[in-house]
Parts: structure tokens; C-alpha cells; sequence
């Protein structure tokens, strides 16, 4: 099994720097914006950028702006597939992709990006997984739904997990740790208790719900988006900023 090999490495798009992983090339792009390719943001000082950093995604993906398509996050489990022409998607936390004309993304400043490709069938799906969608195994779900609707194999299957707040800086409360320790079978690893207060893995719990979910590929992102915050946005570090980092992938 591929797991943790952090084939992760920055690449740029016309001097602008973004995130990428080896495990996922060919027939797919996909990647993680960084703070200087912002493309969401509720903040008038970031407006323009973000504007020239989706004219410069479109072009680079070679779509329209219309077909640039990013859902309605609100925490949810929720997965829907992405149809040609229609971009309104509420409560929607996962989107399948599986057409060439769209390409879809969803935002993050510390909850965890998972990308899932199907390589034999070319498409794939981006989830995001803050610690209610961990909870509700949102990206094991959309691997079920990959499975029920397209017939995918989850050994054909490569999970691609980006930038996320870690575990060195992810502190929990009681409720929350006892609710993501119940969705794997083993929790070993995956948390760590200091000064009595109790830290977890995001983005390695995710990778075991993957793994217990029947996927092989899996790579880690080693960045931490709290420590490393001169790349990547922190709720936590920025006192709740509405800069986002974003999971992008479109299919060739």
C-alpha cells in the first residue's frame, strides 16, 4: 500500500505557485491553491486577486468561467455529482466530477481537502472534511457513492489529501474526539494527549476511513496549514479569516 509518501511538491502557473501530488497525473489535473493563488475570499482587500486568479485557473484549465463550479459548504456529509450547466449546489460539502467541460473546487482554511480519482475511468470527486464531515465520513461516502453510481473499483481508486491543520495544532473537546474515534475501526496513531487536552489527525483519520474504505493510494500532504501559514489560510491562526485555499480538479 501507498501511504504517507508525500509526493507532494509546488509547481507554478505563469509565476504563481500552487500544491500538487505525483499521485494523481495524466488524464487529470488537480491541485491546491496557495495564499498567492487565492480564489475565495469574503474580504474586499482580496477581491482582485481572486478575480485574476480564476481568469488565470480558467485559462490554465482552458474552460470557461462559468464552468468553474465550487458548491455550497455547510459541513454537511452531503456528496452530489457535478452536472454540465448547472453550478448552484446547496449544503453540499463533496462533488463528483465526471465531465470534462466543468472543473470543480472546494475551499478550506484548516479542515482537510481530499481529492479521490479514479485512474481507470478517468474521474473523480473533491471532498471537504472539516471535523463534522470526518465525523460523517464524507470522504468514505463519496467512495461509496463512486462505487454504487459509476461501478469503480476502490482498488482502482487514488486518494490525494492536501494541506489541513495537523495534528501537532489540532486540540478537540471530549464530544468531538469520542465522535471521530467511532469511525474507524482502529484509533491508534491518529491522536495524542498533552496537559490532559486531547489532539487528532484530520487527515489521517480521513486516510484510515479511506483504507478501511477499500482504497490503497493514499497520499498525505505534510503541510500544516496553522504552521505553516505563510502558504496556506488557518481559521484558527487568523482569527476566523475568510481567505480560503482550494481543492481543484478537472479532468482531461
Amino acid at each position: 500500500m501507498c501511504y504517507n509518501n508525500f509526493m507532494f511538491y509546488f509547481d507554478t502557473i505563469n509565476g504563481k505557485k500552487f500544491l500538487k501530488s505525483d499521485f494523481i497525473n495524466g488524464n487529470a489535473e488537480c491541485f491546491f491553491t496557495t495564499r498567492e493563488t487565492v480564489i475565495k475570499t469574503k474580504e474586499q482587500a482580496f477581491e482582485n486577486l481572486v478575480e485574476e486568479n480564476k481568469n488565470l485557473i480558467c485559462d490554465f484549465l482552458r474552460i470557461k468561467r462559468k464552468n468553474l463550479i465550487s458548491p455550497k459548504q455547510t459541513h454537511t456529509s452531503h456528496v452530489e455529482i457535478a452536472k454540465e450547466g448547472k453550478s448552484d449546489y446547496p449544503d453540499t460539502d463533496g462533488l463528483i466530477l465526471n465531465n470534462k467541460e466543468q472543473a470543480v473546487y472546494l475551499n478550506f482554511a484548516d479542515c482537510t481537502p481530499v481529492i479521490l480519482y479514479d485512474k481507470k475511468q478517468n474521474y473523480g470527486a473533491v471532498v471537504h472534511a472539516g471535523w463534522r464531515g470526518t465525523a460523517g465520513k464524507i470522504a468514505a461516502k463519496a467512495t461509496e457513492k463512486m462505487i454504487k453510481e459509476f461501478g469503480s473499483n476502490p482498488q482502482e481508486l487514488t486518494a490525494v489529501i492536501g494541506p489541513a491543520i495537523s495534528l501537532c495544532c489540532y486540540n478537540v473537546g471530549d464530544e468531538v474526539f469520542e465522535k471521530l474515534k467511532a469511525t474507524v475501526t482502529d484509533f491508534e496513531g491518529l491522536y495524542e494527549i498533552r496537559n490532559d487536552e486531547k489532539f487528532v489527525d484530520l487527515k489521517n483519520i480521513n486516510a484510515r476511513q479511506l483504507k478501511e474504505a477499500g482504497i490503497q493510494e493514499i497520499d498525505v500532504c505534510p503541510y500544516c496549514t496553522c504552521c505553516d501559514n505563510d502558504m496556506f489560510f488557518s481559521y484558527r491562526k487568523e482569527n476566523a479569516t475568510t481567505n480560503r485555499h482550494s481543492a481543484v480538479l478537472k479532468l482531461k
